[in-house]
Formats: structure tokens, C-alpha cells, sequence
């Protein structure tokens, strides 16, 4: 399923023109971290240039993984599946093997480490596999069938973690691991994800009590990547994860990396640098893997991690398309959506975007601010409420709140509740919406729960009270199984799925890198054409619950396999297609 181009030879002449051109390229991004402290600034170009030559030598001589038009993403936990007596991982490889099959070429496993809370992102420990579901040779598994996405947690660890609480019992080890700011450090314009305090009391063993910053809560204690030693180690780990076989690394909450008094202490100058750094030594030691950023903010900043398009993450989230087709299939309007993915740049040919719908948290809505009125995020609000779902809140520098996301599942989202028992309209909308997914420039990526058809698990919900997990429900294999042979909903959706990233796998003009053009056709469509030397498609939805006539969209069809006359139907999906000739 894996698909590997560029032979060995050419792989080691490249990887050693990386080594040679590593420390020009390390030293002034070290400088934007240490502008005043030129050892510190040298001991990190140094260290990273050590971890790329030893890494470089540990690292298979495997080829280049390539990026096109079949690549698409699963994005699951590793006991999304679960099945009595096997560990986790081993289920799940062969659940995906059984029922994704080659739909997907990619897996992106959630965090798989031992942890406390956050149901993974507290890690305890980056290196082991969690015990609970399986070990390494289980994920070396999963790569035999898909690329593995690995989830990098580098902002902050568990407050159980050996290294906080060595740092806590002042082992020279993890001495400045973490932060413990004083009076003189000004917090009051950070920006926060939670509602929790910005610092928390934790006991030393002596009975004396320090201080630690927790952005994201009191189990989560921030690193201090400003101590050279916290940020090679963590470099060690990002390598580490490849030699282990990701071809992607997530770096989870990244904007929050670097911290400066008197900031936001987001998306700093230095957060940036320490990513350009990774992609520096990643490119050196193993070029083709990817970075993919998450920073769940508003698109303007989202973009920046991109860089130059050339020098930093390989891919970033695309935020705010999943608010955005929401609100289309609610509204019947494509207006707000068409008009964002008119404005959205051409990346080239050296990053792309990372497509989803649906994910392990819920909607972000803050990528949504200056896109949707105030208004139409209430309405989003209002129906994930009237749904069963929750509404989580964010607060800014000041006492204001804001909506960050609803935690529902995307298809309670999409279909109203008096519509449920319409099975075949539930599988229209939710296979439209992806289709608008699945026809965007950029790479596809689809949540376990959105490939399988569920539903909230309001039952997660309540017995937890945490909104979350309202769309993090564990599977069991078999009754799963059961499901998807007797459940028309379950089974529509990932046959249909299933087709739809098949029929796009074999279209080049749906490469991450072709052309895009959003077409403006009518307020209840939304349309896109792609775009590459051998092919034209023109990729049509209409997110409204009335036919549409849409002039100028007739020809042949990819996925009825048939000629179409521009009218689609309720939901409906057609992707029209031209080949090109040389003449063209």
C-alpha cells in the first residue's frame, strides 16, 4: 500500500549534501532563539548536527514516500478498535486491513504513549509504547499495510513524567527542564487554549512547593525549550520516531512552544525557528518524511507555519474547513465557503494543506473568527447543543470567552435529529461533505468514527464528563464487524467512503500539488476545479436541500460513470471530467 520512489543511491548522495549544508543552515535560526547568548545558540547548532550524523546511520535505507493524489489519511487512536484478549494495536492493524483495506494509504495513530489524562496528549513517556495497547513491533505492524503519522507531544508532558518529577526533586539531569516563572515574568497578555490557571502548585520532595506553567491544565506541564539540553532531547525523540517508521510527525499544540515574558507567548519568532530547525534536520537525515503543524487558531496565523513554503511544516491543518462546510449544509449557502477557499494560496509544490472534517477533538470554531459572524457561530453553537452535543469556551488575554469548538460527531453535526431514521439521506450528506474534503487541494484526512458511520457517544459523555469524548468512543471489533454487515448506515458510509477515495486516488488533477480554481456557479453549490497537464475535474456539491441547475457542468461523470446535464439533486456529488491532449 506504501508508495516508495527514488533508489537508495541517489537517497545516500542526498542525504550527504544534507549533513554538509547543515550547520549554515542551523546557525541563524539558533541565533533567532538565543539572540544575546551565542554558546547556548552554537551548543544547540552542534547538538542537532551530532543527532542528524547519528541518526543519518540508524535510519533504513529505504526511498523517498510520496505525496499525490492517492495519499489520504486515517486518523485513529491505537484502541479505536478494540477486541478482548489482543493487544489494541494488533486489533486495529487488522481491523484496517479487514474493512479500510488500500482506501487510505496513511494511519495516523493518536498518541501512543503511556499517559495520565487527556486521553493521551499527557504523555508520561514519549519513548515506550503504552503497555495498555500493545508494543512497538505492533506499530511496525500497522506499517507493513500504511505510512504511520506518529503524534509528537513536544509542548508539554504529564506532571507524572521522570523528567518532571525529577525536576521537581532537583536532579541535575532535568534542571531547567521546565518553567517556574518568577514575579518578574509578565503572563498577563498569554494566550490560552483552557480556562484553568496559567500556573500550578506542585510539592517538591523537601514539602516546599514551586509554581510550573501548565497551558493546557495541572497534568500538563509546559517544557522549557529555551535549556538546549530539553530541545535536543526532544530532537532526539522526533528522530527517534522516524527510525520507528513515521513517515509524518504531528507536532501536537506547537504554536505554544516558546514563551517571552510580556507576550502571548504564541506563535513566537523562536517557535518558528524550532520548527525550521526540525524541518532543517529531518530534510538532512530523511527526506520525504513530513511535518504537519497543529495550531488550532485563526487561518491568517495558522498559515505562517508554513514558512517560506519551503522551510518549515510540510503540511498544516486546514482549520476552518470544517466549521465552514457545516455551516454550508445547515444554511444551504456555500457563500462563506466559497469565498474562504477562493482566498486561499497556492503553496506550491513543496507543502501542502491538511484536509478533515472531523477529528479526536471537537470543531474548532476559533479558525472560524473573521470568516463566519458572530451570529452563525452561535447558530453552529446552538445546533451542536440541540444535537446533544456540548459547546467548549476559550478565554483571551482579557476576561472575555469565546467558542473553541463543538463536541459533537460530524455527522450528528450535519443531520437533524428528526432525520436520523432516513438512512439514505444520512448517507448523502455525509458523503457530500466529504466530497468537498476529498476534492480540495491538499491531502484528505478522515476520522475512524466518519469513515465507520457513528454517532455521539453520549453515553462517553456523560460518564466522563468531559465534552471530548463525546466523539472518542472505543470500537469493539466484532460487534463493529456485526455492524457493518446488518447497519445500512454504518455500511453506506464506508462503502461509499471507500469508492469515493478510490475513484480519487487514480485522478491526477486531484494531486495536492494541481491547480485549483473555486468557481462561483451558485449560492447553494459549492465548486471547485483542479487542474493538472493531462486532466480537468470539476467537482460540484450542492449543499442545499433542493435540486439546482447548475449551467456549464454537464460531460462525464467519475463517480456515476455516466454523462450528467448540470442538475444535481438533494446532496448531491458529481466530479466531471476532461482529459487533456496535447493540443490543450
Amino acid at each position: 500500500m506504501s508508495r516508495l520512489h527514488q533508489t537508495n543511491e541517489d537517497l545516500r548522495t542526498e542525504l550527504e549534501r544534507g549533513l554538509e549544508g547543515l550547520r549554515p543552515a542551523l546557525t541563524p535560526l539558533a541565533r533567532v532563539l538565543h539572540p544575546r547568548d551565542a554558546a547556548r545558540a552554537q551548543a544547540v547548532v552542534e547538538g542537532m548536527h551530532r543527532l542528524a550524523a547519528t541518526f543519518r546511520d540508524r535510519l533504513p535505507e529505504t526511498r523517498r514516500p510520496v505525496v499525490d493524489e492517492a495519499t489520504a489519511y486515517l486518523i485513529c487512536y491505537g484502541d479505536s478498535i478494540c477486541r478482548d484478549g489482543q493487544p489494541p494495536l494488533a486489533t486495529l492493524a487488522q481491523e484496517l486491513r479487514t474493512h479500510v483495506g488500500d482506501a487510505v494509504t496513511d494511519v495516523h495513530l493518536l498518541p501512543i504513549f503511556p499517559w495520565t489524562s487527556d486521553d493521551g496528549f499527557a504523555v508520561v513517556d514519549y519513548r515506550e509504547v503504552d503497555p495498555e495497547l500493545g508494543q512497538w513491533h505492533d506499530v511496525a505492524e500497522i506499517g507493513r499495510d500504511y505510512q504511520l503519522m506518529l503524534d509528537f507531544v513536544a509542548n508539554h508532558t504529564s506532571a507524572s513524567s521522570p523528567w518532571f518529577t525529577g525536576w521537581l526533586a532537583g536532579d541535575e539531569r532535568y534542571r531547567d527542564y521546565y518553567l517556574a516563572p518568577g514575579p518578574e515574568i509578565d503572563t498577563s497578555k498569554v494566550v490560552r487554549p483552557r480556562t484553568t490557571p496559567l500556573l500550578h502548585p506542585f510539592e517538591r520532595p523537601d514539602g516546599h512547593q514551586v509554581a510550573a506553567w501548565t497551558t493546557f491544565g495541572p497534568d500538563q506541564v509546559d517544557l522549557n525549550v529555551a535549556n538546549p539540553a530539553t530541545l535536543l532531547e526532544l530532537t532526539e525523540i522526533l528522530l527517534e520516531y522516524i527510525v520507528a517508521g513515521a513517515t509524518t510527525v504531528r507536532l501536537d499544540a506547537i504554536g505554544y512552544l516558546w514563551k517571552e515574558s510580556g507576550t502571548g507567548c504564541i506563535h513566537l519568532p523562536a517557535t518558528h525557528a524550532v520548527i525550521k530547525m526540525w524541518r532543517v534536520v529531518v530534510d538532512a537525515v530523511a527526506p520525504g518524511v513530513r511535518l504537519l503543524t497543529e495550531t488550532n487558531v485563526p487561518h491568517a496565523e495558522n498559515i505562517t507555519y508554513l514558512g517560506d513554503g519551503s522551510d518549515e511544516a510540510h503540511m498544516v491543518y486546514q482549520f476552518a474547513l470544517p466549521p465552514l462546510v457545516l455551516h454550508s449544509f445547515v444554511s444551504g449557502s456555500s457563500r462563506r465557503l466559497t469565498d474562504w477557499a477562493a482566498s486561499l494560496e497556492d503553496l506550491g509544490d513543496d507543502a501542502t494543506w491538511f484536509n478533515f472534517l472531523a477529528s479526536h477533538d471537537g470543531i474548532g470554531m476559533r479558525p472560524a473568527q473573521g470568516i463566519l459572524s458572530p451570529h452563525e457561530q452561535e447558530a453552529l453553537a446552538r445546533r451542536a447543543l440541540a444535537h446533544g452535543g456540548r459547546a467548549s469556551y476559550a478565554t483571551g488575554p482579557g476576561p472575555e470567552r469565546s467558542i473553541y469548538e463543538l463536541n459533537v460527531s460530524y455527522l450528528d453535526a450535519l443531520v437533524d435529529p428528526s432525520e436520523r431514521a432516513d438512512v439514505e439521506h444520512v448517507i448523502r450528506r455525509v458523503l457530500a461533505a466529504h466530497a468537498i474534503l476529498l476534492g480540495l487541494a491538499g491531502v484528505p484526512a478522515i476520522y475512524y468514527h466518519s469513515i465507520f458511520g457513528s454517532t455521539s457517544d453520549l453515553d462517553g459523555l456523560a460518564d466522563s464528563g468531559i465534552n471530548r469524548r463525546i466523539n472518542r468512543e472505543r470500537l469493539d471489533a466484532d460487534t463493529l464487524a456485526d455492524e457493518l454487515r446488518h447497519d445500512p448506515r454504518r455500511r453506506g458510509i464506508l462503502n461509499g467512503l471507500k469508492r469515493l477515495l478510490t475513484i480519487r486516488a487514480g485522478q491526477p488533477a486531484f494531486s495536492p500539488f494541481a491547480q485549483q480554481r473555486i468557481l462561483d456557479l451558485d449560492e447553494r453549490v459549492f465548486a471547485v476545479e483542479r487542474r493538472c497537464d493531462r486532466q480537468i475535474i470539476r467537482a460540484v456539491v450542492n449543499v442545499s436541500s433542493e435540486p439546482v441547475d447548475v449551467p456549464g457542468i454537464s460531460g462525464w461523470d467519475l463517480l456515476t460513470e455516466s454523462r450528467v446535464d448540470g442538475r444535481l439533486g438533494p446532496d448531491d456529488v458529481v466530479w466531471v471530467a476532461e482529459t487533456l491532449t496535447a493540443a490543450h
